[in-house]
């Protein structure tokens, strides 16, 4: 019997990337909630798993040879659980580069460029016309280069569902929120809703929804809270 992984987790885009990872690989976990809102990442005890002060985190009991292993930073995180279970990276070290170079791009482009939008569109406490523009501008740049890539590929790093989906998959579903369309974006619509029919990403995506603040996004609505769900 596994010991089960520590996640130390809130339900957002970047603690989805983790939960949804534990659900699809099947590894038993345990989760400690980090209260983002109540300031719970900057409490000591986390900072010594986390020194960023930033979740999600996890201590997992059977790391290499046998040893305990805490990992910050959600992009490592991956790599690490699908180094651990031989899943979902790619089928051979070619296309682990693909996937490599897709979780790079969702961790130092669209990760922080929708995590601005965010904040200027809906949460800065003056409107600064200027940065809601840039960013918004920037997420939809960035959605035109993920459509793209969809358009020859099934899944972001090919034919395969990956970390890579893992990673992009939780701030992409939050586009309506970031002031985005998906009637140009065909390809990412597509992916969007074939991962909403997995029940692991769906069981990840629901971890602790209730204490999510913003329930903007109607795809969500239906599945996780049965608001005019079609089955």
């Amino acid at each position: 019997m596994q010991d089960a992984i520590a996640l130390f987790y809130w339900p957002t885009p970047n603690g989805w990337k983790i939960s949804i990872a534990l659900e699809e690989m099947g590894l038993p976990y345990e989760v400690n909630l980090i209260d983002i809102s109540a300031g719970d990442q900057f409490a000591p005890e986390f900072l010594k798993i986390a020194p960023n002060n930033r979740m999600p985190a996890i201590t997992d009991p059977g790391g290499p040879d046998g040893a305990s292993v805490s990992l910050f930073e959600s992009g490592a995180i991956l790599q690490y659980l699908a180094r651990k279970t031989g899943r979902f990276y790619g089928k051979g070290e070619a296309q682990n580069l693909v996937v490599d170079q897709w979780l790079m791009w969702q961790m130092g482009g669209l990760g922080p460029m929708a995590g601005q939008a965010h904040h200027f569109l809906k949460y800065a406490p003056e409107p600064i016309p200027y940065a809601k523009d840039r960013y918004r501008n920037e997420v939809a740049r960035l959605y035109g280069v993920l459509d793209r890539q969809l358009a020859e590929n099934e899944f972001v790093a090919g034919d395969s569902f990956t970390i890579a989906d893992m990673a992009i998959w939780p701030w992409a579903s939050l586009w309506e929120g970031q002031d985005q369309s998906l009637e140009d974006k065909p390809h990412m619509a597509r992916w969007l809703d074939l991962l909403w029919e997995r029940p692991g990403v769906i069981a990840g995506r629901s971890l602790e929804a209730e204490r999510r603040a913003d329930r903007s996004d109607s795809r969500a609505q239906q599945i996780i809270f049965g608001k005019g769900a079609t089955g």
